[in-house]
């Protein structure tokens, strides 16, 4: 996967509100509660919407933007066992995905995820959001936006990996040290 860096001066100054969460899907529907469960470090909710069955969404980098967002800016003792099981869930379906990386093309931006070809329509009920997913190729599903969110997923979760390091390195629970250093292993690895 391309790990060129993600332009962070831009991603900065993005707040959760900036997100059209409303207008992305999960697997059960609309990301509209994320923010909320984002706010309140529900990670186990919060996996159930971002992952599902190896495969990631629409929201998935947008959640991992401010999980590791939030993440960098809490003591070491604070990061938890289910927040750590949500990247371990994205890392995996990275990691299923990754010997395609090499044939894909992501969008030029994280940004670009967000324009409106790739956007569900922000007034439509369950039961047009059905059809949609009926259709060939939903929309925000076109090859080139779906392999973006893997990509961003896995730039943001390496971008994130000193800090994983720093926390790996503070941390006093032996459960939360097993689990994070599978995952800064498996990070070095992309």
């Amino acid at each position: 996967m391309d790990t060129h860096k993600i332009n962070t001066a831009s991603m900065n100054t993005l707040e959760i509100a900036d997100v059209p969460w409303h207008r992305l899907t999960t697997p059960y529907g609309r990301g509209t509660e994320l923010p909320h469960l984002i706010s309140n470090g529900e990670y186990a909710a919060i996996a159930d919407l971002i992952e599902h069955q190896g495969t990631l969404w629409q929201v998935t980098p947008w959640a991992l933007l401010f999980l590791l967002r939030n993440m960098h800016a809490r003591r070491p003792k604070d990061i938890t066992l289910n927040e750590l099981e949500l990247y371990h869930m994205v890392v995996q379906a990275l990691d299923m995905e990754n010997p395609q990386a090499d044939s894909q093309e992501s969008v030029e931006s994280l940004t670009m995820l967000l324009d409106e070809k790739y956007l569900w329509p922000a007034d439509s009920d369950p039961e047009e959001d059905e059809l949609e997913w009926e259709e060939e190729e939903a929309r925000g599903y076109d090859p080139v936006a779906f392999w973006g969110y893997y990509d961003y997923s896995c730039r943001l979760l390496k971008q994130a990996l000193p800090d994983f390091e720093n926390v790996l390195q503070h941390q006093v629970d032996s459960e939360v040290a097993e689990s994070l250093t599978e995952l800064v292993l498996k990070l070095r690895k992309f």
